[in-house]
This record gives structure tokens, sequence and C-alpha cells, in this order.
């Protein structure tokens, strides 16, 4: 599996204040979208999430959102070192993720831009 990047998961109650705090800090301008009622703004290396409190928290168990060439690949070697798909591969409005469990209980997502792949 070849990993591009990383994103920090920063949960806010206010992402209107949040999002250019973290613009400047990162020199880079926030790209933001749904995910569920979930609000969320990709800023350089940070994902900002607010929303209700009971996503959250379950977003918040995920330590990081990993970048990846491919989630097919990431999957493949996943499966591999015994890790627990806990949701995907699925289609989301920046390309295709899933979330794993790893064997020593840590959670990451794994994202890649490719759209046009079927789900699985």
């Amino acid at each position: 599996m070849d990993i591009l990047g990383t994103s920090l998961r920063i949960c806010v109650d206010d992402l209107d204040a949040a999002v250019p705090v973290y613009e400047r800090l990162a020199g880079a301008e926030a790209m933001r979208f749904q995910n569920g009622p979930v609000e969320v703004a990709a800023v350089g290396p940070f994902f900002l999430m607010s929303g209700p409190e009971e996503h959250l928290d379950v977003l918040s168990k995920v330590k990081a959102t990993l970048a990846v060439k491919d989630v097919d690949d990431a999957l493949a070697d996943l499966h591999t070192v015994g890790a627990q798909i806990i949701a995907g591969p699925k289609s989301t409005p920046i390309g295709r993720n899933l979330v794993a469990r790893h064997p020593d209980g840590s959670v990451f997502e794994y994202v890649d831009r490719q759209q046009d792949a079927p789900e699985q």
C-alpha cells in the first residue's frame, strides 16, 4: 500500500469559527462537505468536524485519516495483517474510503481520490 499522507481529525464546536484559524495555520483554503449530519472542513493536514455529539463520539475514535493511492490495495494489506474492516470500502464526496481496526486496537480511516471506482 502506498501511504501518501496523513490528516489529523479534530472535533470542534463551531466549524465557522475554527476554519479561519486552521486556514491561517495550514496556509490552505478549506474544502467543506457533509458526512451525514456532520459538517467537515479539510484544511491542509487537518479534518475539522462539527455536528451532533453522538456522531462525533464515533468519529473521534478514529486516530487519523491516511491518504492512500488505492483503497483496494490498502484493503488487501489490511486483511493480510489481520485488521478488522469496520466500514467500507465506499464512495464519498472526495473519493473512496474504509475504516479499519488494526490488530493492536487502533482505528484508522483510509481514503483515496478514485471517485469513479465501483463500490464493494
